[in-house]
Parts: C-alpha cells; sequence; structure tokens
C-alpha cells in the first residue's frame, strides 16, 4: 500500500506538472513566443504519468497528441503507442477521439473515418464533424465545423489551467494542414 501510495502521488505530480507546462506553451504562443519546450514538456511529463495510470486514462495520451502536434513535432511514435492502447476501438467515445487523432496525426484518413464517426452523443458533435471532414478531405464541412468549436471555447467559462485558448481548433487546424485542407480558423481572442 505505501509504494502504491508513493506512485499514486508521483503519477499525480506528473499529471499536473503536465498541465501546467501546457498552459505555459499555450500562453506563450498567445502572446506571440515559442511555447514549443513548454509543450514538448507536458508531452513529457503526461507520458511519464501514463506507466501508473489506468488503461482507460484516455487524457494523457490525447494531451500528447495535442501537445505534440501543437509543438510541430513528430507525432508517429505518440500515435503508433496511442492505437497500440487500443484507441481506435475504445469502449469510450474519448477513447476514440485519441484514436481519430492517432490516425489522422498518421494520415490514415480511412480509418479515421470511420472512428470519427462512431463518436456518439456523449461527444461535442463540432469535434467528431471536423474529425470526420479532415478524414474525408471535405474542406467546406471542416471549415463549418472547426468554427462551431471555435465558438463553443468563446462561450466557455472554463478553461484548462484557466488559459482561454481553444486549443482543440488549433490542433484541427494542424491536422486538417498535415491531411491537404488549408482553411484560415475564423478570428477569435481566443487564437493567436
Amino acid at each position: 500500500p505505501f509504494f502504491e501510495e508513493k506512485q499514486a502521488r508521483y503519477a499525480r505530480g506528473q499529471v499536473m506538472q503536465g498541465n501546467v507546462a501546457y498552459a505555459a506553451g499555450l500562453a506563450l504562443w498567445m502572446a506571440g513566443e515559442d511555447g514549443r519546450p513548454w509543450l514538448r514538456r507536458a508531452a513529457a511529463r503526461w507520458r511519464e504519468s501514463w506507466e501508473f495510470a489506468t488503461p482507460v486514462a484516455w487524457g494523457r495520451p490525447i494531451g500528447i497528441l495535442k501537445a505534440l502536434l501543437l509543438a510541430g513535432d513528430d507525432t508517429d511514435d505518440a500515435a503508433l503507442w496511442t492505437l497500440e492502447l487500443g484507441a481506435a476501438t475504445a469502449e469510450s467515445p474519448i477513447g476514440r477521439y485519441a484514436g481519430a487523432l492517432a490516425l489522422l496525426s498518421l494520415a490514415r484518413r480511412d480509418e479515421a473515418v470511420h472512428v470519427a464517426s462512431s463518436l456518439d452523443s456523449d461527444f461535442p458533435a463540432d469535434v467528431a464533424a471536423a474529425l470526420a471532414a479532415i478524414a474525408r478531405v471535405d474542406a467546406d464541412a471542416y471549415s463549418e465545423a472547426v468554427a462551431s468549436v471555435v465558438r463553443s471555447f468563446e462561450t466557455r467559462d472554463e478553461y484548462l489551467e484557466d488559459v482561454p485558448v481553444a486549443d482543440t481548433a488549433l490542433v484541427l487546424d494542424v491536422l486538417a494542414k498535415r491531411n491537404g485542407i488549408d482553411v484560415a480558423l475564423p478570428a477569435s481572442p481566443l487564437l493567436p
């Protein structure tokens, strides 16, 4: 019990450090500065904490992929690891979201269409629509869906670590560009 408690405390600490590093990276990006080192640090802390996570702690693989995508880094290893965890066929929508991010990171669009289409009413419809549009390389549908994602962030009262940034829209933008869609994000105070 003592050792398990220390492991759990370590994992919680790594997750919190990851959250703070991610917030710092986003804040720097919004200020027009280079937040990439902080985004990479976030990904590393979340990955370190996985060893002590439950098999359905999908927030960590999602966070890792988002941080690396925003940093402009190679995501192949993280995406393959996420898929090896069973994300694409996970029971929960959040797990399948991790799977869709991983598949689109790898430009495996045919598979990503099916995973994105499996996201149900327990998952934000506009994010699912944006993922499916990227997978189909449908610029018009993507543009409409990502604008809805940005609007949803603009109506929120709470953000990760209190940093008001539409990070999901930024990640979708990176994935869209990687998969052949070059559509400008709508102007928003929550985007750089």
